[in-house]
């Protein structure tokens, strides 16, 4: 082989991995998310999660994201370690997939529907069709992702045949078939097959590898195998790097697939080898194609698979036994589950990653609902405890906004489909109302702390008057609660002629205090606590409003929201009118 030979195989090795990474990438967006949660969910029965490991692992193609995937289930405490086993082992059996759709370019015949089914037959077609879906599908939409797919296909296998070209000539080098001729030993070619896909972590990808020098005519059955259970020994880097710096059993779930790997590859050669050396295969010197390859990788993952299934509890305590728990001295903070659920391994897939977010501002949005409310009871009936409780939420609520805010950031860097982005633009300007509602709450314990402490409290009638605000301002935040968390923009049109309500509440409480202030029904110093109190309860119908008036505007694709609410403010629209006015008879002062 020229050095322009080994160009030609450079750039085909090139393309090939290049279209399985853009291929392995739309097939994760296509997804949505809905894979991750299935193994989320389904999980509890082991035979279950194995066959759910195998079509997660066959759809997306990559058994390392599968397996990375789960080291962030676990780490994150989603998935228990014993869940783990079984999708581990289907994500190994779901991987031989990539083999099968590769050995179709070893397809040869002269019949017209033999030929159809080469790749160099259809790949120019799917490329077309790939790069027209491109062209005309919008950004993030679910045309797009596809054309990426079917273009990445193609340059897959285009990659596949130039590297399969290339290397062609190569079966007449003698220093070239010497050197795999070494690898028939069982131990260099397990070791060779094992440092090159632990290089490109990818067993996918290596075997991919394998299959285009054996379309040469140049590798042995012989050559095959061991290179084969070495591949499958370097899927496994992928996994324990995943697993370094995550907690304990996130350790043992990458150490799982080791073993199961491990101890597969070594019954299979030991008993392979001794049966060898008693019968000596004739086959083994025989010239294995790409077919051959798919089977032999094929084989050995569901026998691994059948053989180690039923001692998976026994994985799980080797691998227990190596990651003990007196290695670790201190456990990290308990944090809640929501947000040590937002594991950075899952911005890979980052529909699943923003449904988790999801939950986290959902959980977060009813700290702050239980804030408020509990801010009520303060000032219904103090208690310093309340107060106290009320300060912890502000806090958790902040932590919240931090570790959400943070991981949404780094979401926000990668390929979105257009859904994904309307969600994580609801969710970025939820938070920030949410935890400003907190701290409204927090200002109005503090303020009912203090008249406590000074001996101050409201009149009769200024008490009467709070209670109906408070009123309107519960049922505010409960209904933004739901819009959120149903993502419901028909009720959402309801919320802003309420906080229309309580603003006009707000004033008239103030004009009534006013007028208290010169009968001396009521304190200066009452008044002012007064005044903080109400200003608050307006302010967290405000946030409340943003979060309604946010999510319409995201869902209607790019409405002018200040426009929007300026024109139903203003009367022009009908339905506004008539629903602020029976609100306002609703919430009436005493």
């Amino acid at each position: 082989m020229d050095i322009f030979g080994v160009l030609t195989m450079i750039g085909g090795l090139s393309l090939f991995l290049y279209g399985m990474s853009t291929m392995g990438d739309g097939l994760v967006m296509l997804s949505g998310g809905k894979l991750e949660r299935i193994l989320e969910k389904l999980t509890q029965n082991r035979f279950m999660a194995l066959l759910l490991g195998a079509l997660v692992t066959a759809v997306i193609q990559s058994s390392s994201a599968t397996t990375v995937m789960v080291v962030g289930f676990v780490n994150s405490g989603i998935m228990k370690l014993t869940q783990a086993v079984g999708i581990i082992m289907g994500a190994n059996i779901g991987t031989t997939i990539t083999s099968w759709i590769l050995s179709l370019t070893g397809i040869s015949g002269d019949n017209v529907l033999i030929s159809l089914l080469k790749p160099s037959s259809f790949s120019p077609v799917l490329a077309a069709v790939g790069v027209i879906f491109m062209m005309t599908g919008e950004v993030g939409s679910k045309k797009k992702i596809v054309g990426n797919i079917l273009l990445g296909f193609a340059v897959l296998m285009f990659g596949m045949e130039t590297m399969s070209d290339a290397v062609s000539p190569l079966k007449d080098n003698e220093a070239f078939t010497g050197m795999l001729t070494a690898f028939s030993n069982p131990v260099l070619g397990m070791l060779a097959g094992a440092v090159l896909t632990a290089v490109i972590q990818s067993s996918s990808a290596s075997v991919g590898i394998l299959q285009a020098l054996c379309i040469s005519g140049a590798v042995t059955y012989g050559t095959a195998i061991p290179i084969i259970m070495g591949q499958n020994i370097g899927t496994c880097v992928t996994a324990l790097i995943s697993s370094v710096g995550a907690s304990r059993n996130a350790k043992r779930a990458a150490f799982i697939h080791l073993y199961f790997n491990l101890i597969g590859t070594v019954f299979f050669m030991g008993v392979f080898y001794t049966v060898n050396q008693i019968v000596n295969f004739s086959f083994m010197t025989d010239y294995v194609g790409a077919a051959g390859i798919a089977v032999i990788h094929s084989l050995f993952n569901v026998g691994c698979a059948l053989l180690l299934f039923p001692f998976a509890d026994y994985l799980v305590r080797l691998a227990t036994f190596t990651v003990k728990s007196e290695d670790e001295d201190t456990e990290a903070a308990e944090r809640p589950a929501e947000l040590a659920a937002l594991d950075e391994r899952f911005l890979d897939t980052p529909s699943y990653a923003i449904t988790l977010c999801r939950k986290a501002v959902i959980r977060m949005a009813e700290h702050t609902r239980d804030s408020i409310l509990l801010a009520m009871d303060v000032q219904a009936q103090y208690a310093s405890e309340k107060v106290a409780e009320v300060e912890r939420l502000e806090q958790l609520v902040d932590e919240y906004e931090d570790s959400v805010g943070t991981y949404l950031v780094k979401i926000a860097g990668k390929d979105l489909g257009k859904e994904d982005s309307m969600m994580l633009s609801t969710l970025l300007h939820a938070i920030s109302d949410f935890e400003r509602i907190s701290d409204h709450a927090i200002n109005i314990a503090e303020s009912v702390d203090d008249m406590h402490s000074k001996g101050l409290a409201f009149s009769g009638k200024g008490r009467d008057e709070l209670n109906s605000l408070e009123t309107a301002v519960r049922d505010i935040m409960q209904m933004t609660l739901r819009v959120f968390t149903d993502e419901d923009t028909a009720m959402a049109e309801h919320v802003e002629p309420l906080e229309e309500v309580i603003d006009d509440l707000v004033m008239e409480i103030k004009q009534r205090h006013i007028d208290r202030l010169k009968s001396g029904e009521c304190s200066m110093e009452a008044g002012i606590a007064l005044e903080d109190i109400i200003t608050n309860y307006e302010r967290v119908s405000d946030h409340c409003s943003n979060i309604a008036a946010a999510l319409i505007e995201i869902q209607s694709g790019g409405l002018d929201m200040h426009q929007y609410l300026d024109v139903r403010v203003k009367g022009s629209d009908p339905q506004f009118r008539e629903e602020y006015l029976r609100l306002k008879n609703v919430y009436l002062l005493p």
